[in-house]
């Protein structure tokens, strides 16, 4: 596709993640470990996650996503208002939290921090209705759209949906799908599920090289199923032998290292290079690179914001609107 001027729009379901951090070297009376809190910290995650990563590699970047009205949904906003512009679609429910609690010490059987538990809460879903008139405008000067999808509404709005398709031919739409959200729209540029997302979608005997089906189950231009450190595979109409796209040397992380956040990272790399003009194969070649830089960097996990930074934001944001 020709490259447009214009910004990358991130669209999707956005969470508030917490990172937990402590020791742990005893056990409570009923066996459960005791973690003695050291920081706790807070980055945007989700589709949140997405534009915030997209926002290193572009000059302008807006998110579209559901805020709920609460001091989660305020938190999110000042953590992502610095980076991105920012487009709410109203919330029903309360804000999606995913707390995980790290910790490092005896009861962990070494010293790097490992993760002993994922506390969720948040029953925010975005429901049909009208949407704001700003998303109409913003994404017909859109370069490319990244659809980060997490289960919680926002792709199977009819509105969204309309619109989207009516990109599709003109512009790069790349689709992060997710086993609990909607089918990506029609020709759309890339998909981008992981190994197990891919393989729960065809019968329990196909290997990941049957992943070309998906491409024409979901009417897709490609198919780039993500495989941690051994890469991406990349199939669909102009690959029909499929194509297995390696890690760069010397950028492979050492195994049991965090990765969360990197589908994502490989999501916004790959969405940023399509709107530049660049054609598949390249633009993939480069989301697995930046993908195994992002891991070896600290994931997710190194965008965190301690309490005190999110706290000041949350005041001026509070007093000021």
């Amino acid at each position: 596709m020709t490259a447009h001027p214009g910004p990358i729009v991130v669209l999707g379901d956005v969470f508030l993640d917490i990172d937990v951090d402590g020791h742990c070297e005893r056990y409570s009376q009923d066996d459960a470990p005791i973690v003695d809190v050291t920081t706790t910290r807070y980055r945007p995650g989700g589709a949140g996650l997405a534009a915030r990563l997209a926002a290193g590699d572009a000059d302008e970047v807006v998110l579209v996503g559901g805020f709920a009205n609460d001091h989660a949904g305020h938190q999110l906003r000042a953590l992502l208002e610095p980076y991105v512009q920012v487009i709410g679609v109203p919330l029903h429910g309360s804000t999606v939290c995913k707390q995980r609690v790290r910790a490092d010490g005896r009861c962990t059987d070494g010293e790097d921090p490992v993760v002993i538990a994922r506390c969720d809460s948040g029953t925010g879903k975005v429901a049909p209705g009208p949407i704001p008139t700003d998303i109409d405008s913003v994404l017909a000067r859109a370069s490319g759209v990244l659809v980060s999808d997490y289960g919680r509404g926002m792709t199977s709005h009819p509105q969204i949906r309309g619109l989207l398709r009516t990109l599709a031919p003109r512009i790069p739409v790349v689709w992060d799908p997710h086993p609990l959200g909607s089918l990506p729209i029609p020709d759309t540029a890339i998909v981008t599920p992981n190994r197990s997302e891919a393989l729960r979608l065809l019968d329990s005997a196909s290997s990941i090289r049957d992943t070309s089906t998906l491409a024409r189950l979901w009417s897709a231009r490609a198919v780039a199923v993500t495989l941690g450190a051994e890469g991406a595979y990349l199939c669909g109409a102009e690959f029909p032998a499929g194509m297995r796209i390696q890690v760069p040397p010397g950028r492979r992380a050492p195994e049991g290292v965090d990765i969360c956040g990197a589908g994502d990272r490989f999501a916004a790399a790959v969405t940023v290079v399509l709107a530049e003009g660049e054609s598949t194969e390249p633009a993939v070649r480069h989301a697995v690179s930046a993908a195994a830089e992002f891991v070896c960097n600290g994931a997710a996990s190194s965008l965190a914001e301690p309490e005190p930074a999110v706290a000041d934001a949350m005041a001026e944001v509070v007093g000021w609107r």
